[in-house]
């Protein structure tokens, strides 16, 4: 319960990633960038796979899904970053943090997901090809999608549903440069230990799980690979998959990092670091990883947008 005389925050203060104004500027400009590029990559790919019949595949329909998620991702998060990196108050309403909260953990709980669904595409395209069109079929991949929303959403209401029931009456300053549950926690005025173990057994699960399902996925996928004779398609197998496990290497483990370092302690700068990573960066980059391993890809953009360079 809130005391008589506390006042409930309608607003918080969220940390700068800089003090200093001139590296202000500098990550103004930078992530400014990566946005962009953010946006238009994961755009350019959604437009290629829709307009292309030779991309109505499994691999290219999870691929516009993993899109769209980064869509979603990047622009709960970086608009409001730019907009304090240049603002002297550098506040977020109480709805415009719990909206971030939401938006933020459903996209990332349904990539975790879908990361993993994107593995057993691959695994079934190398290691079963016989049965791969009737266990990939239009059905199955549209209900894998239906699932990897579905749990991701679930999963970000049931947080948000317990994030709403806590009180928020003292201190309001988040230390971190966007609302994430964990600084969230931090500030609410009455206990969080159920919602900390929730957050981290939702965690552990959909990062944890996932993980181990698609490393075991790429484990056959790379015994398979290695029965491969010829030296070309052995190339040709590894292209397809290299991209992905990279990503997916990279995500897992600074989500996992995030949810669980609370209870180790944090670690400032380090805590910010990794965010971007995953909030940022990643989404940035996976247009760019999926593209350029891609020949097919490359050559539908090129057919589609023939002044862009080759």
């Amino acid at each position: 319960m809130v005391a008589p005389n506390q006042t409930m925050v309608t607003e918080f203060i969220l940390q700068s990633f800089t003090e200093n104004p001139r590296l202000q500027a500098l990550f103004f400009s930078l992530f400014l960038l990566l946005f962009v590029m953010a946006l238009m990559g994961n755009v350019l790919i959604i437009v290629a796979i829709h307009v292309s019949t030779g991309f109505h595949l499994p691999m290219y329909f999870f691929l516009a899904n993993l899109a769209i998620l980064d869509i979603i991702c990047t622009s709960s998060v970086l608009p409001k970053v730019l907009e304090n990196l240049i603002s002297a108050k550098k506040t977020i309403s109480y709805g415009g943090c719990m909206n971030q909260l939401f938006f933020l953990s459903w996209s990332l709980s349904s990539e975790l997901l879908l990361f993993a669904a994107m593995a057993y595409d691959r695994y079934m395209a190398i290691c079963q090809p016989l049965h791969y069109s009737k266990m990939m079929s239009q059905t199955v991949c549209i209900g894998l999608a239906a699932f990897v929303w579905s749990v991701g959403w679930l999963n970000s209401v049931t947080l948000m549903g317990l994030v709403l029931t806590l009180s928020f009456c003292g201190p309001n300053f988040i230390t971190h440069f966007f609302c994430e549950i964990p600084p969230v926690l931090l500030l609410s005025c009455t206990p969080t230990y159920w919602i900390d173990i929730l957050t981290i057994t939702a965690d552990m699960f959909l990062a944890g799980l996932n993980f181990f399902l698609t490393m075991v996925s790429y484990s056959f996928i790379i015994a398979s690979i290695m029965k491969i004779r010829t030296r070309e398609g052995k190339k040709k197998a590894f292209s397809t998959c290299s991209s992905h496990l990279t990503v997916v290497t990279l995500y897992y483990s600074t989500v996992l990092y995030t949810y669980i370092r609370p209870v180790l302690g944090t670690s400032g700068f380090l805590d910010k670091l990794v965010s971007v990573l995953y909030t940022v960066l990643t989404p940035t980059l996976n247009p760019l990883m999926y593209t350029l391993r891609n020949k097919d890809v490359k050559l539908a953009l090129k057919k589609l947008f023939p002044f862009s360079p080759s």
